[in-house]
């Protein structure tokens, strides 16, 4: 972090337990129960792994599919994402539970959905662990654990710089 920088925890741990347990209980007794989980590779995989074992807990044992989108960097189009990892037939006449880290623009998460509804699923249900503020967004996901400002956030399975994926809450990188 640059000198002008400050960071302060957003969510704790304790806070992304209670949420994740709201969350998962939710998923459970909504209209649509899932029978895949879809986690979207690196930054979702702690809060799918948190949110799968929760599940279980409320009689939901799904089935594992991964996505692995990378944003192509210095794009010319915002939004550009290079498909590393597309989901594969497990999904094909199915309702698929489709996981990541946080939700910004949304153009992650409008790729997903993409993939998988290309790939055959029945249905699809969203969740994240923060759903950003984005102005003139175009997708909302179904379920979030929090929601937050624009803010830089990272932990709980988010990177910083490569880095900080191991922490167990979400922090905000905010100019000093």
């Amino acid at each position: 972090m640059s000198s002008g920088e400050r960071e302060r925890i957003l969510f704790s741990e304790s806070q992304l337990a209670g949420r994740v347990q709201d969350v998962a209980r939710q998923i459970a007794e909504g209209p649509l129960r899932p029978e895949v989980a879809v986690p979207i590779l690196a930054g979702a995989f702690v809060f799918a792994a948190d949110l799968l074992r929760a599940l279980v807990h409320h009689g939901l044992d799904l089935e594992m599919e991964f996505i692995w989108l990378r944003s192509y960097g210095q794009s010319e189009k915002p939004g550009d994402l290079m498909v590393l990892k597309a989901p594969t037939d497990l999904v094909r006449g199915r309702t698929v539970l489709l996981i990541d880290g946080v939700l910004d623009r949304g153009m992650t998460l409008i790729r997903a959905k993409q993939l998988l509804e290309e790939a055959g699923a029945a249905a699809i249900v969203s969740a994240v662990a923060v759903s950003k503020t984005y102005p003139g967004r175009t997708i909302e996901a179904d379920h979030a654990l929090f929601r937050a400002g624009t803010e830089f956030l990272y932990g709980y399975g988010m990177d910083r710089s490569g880095h900080s994926r191991g922490l167990t809450d979400i922090r905000a990188r905010e100019a000093g």
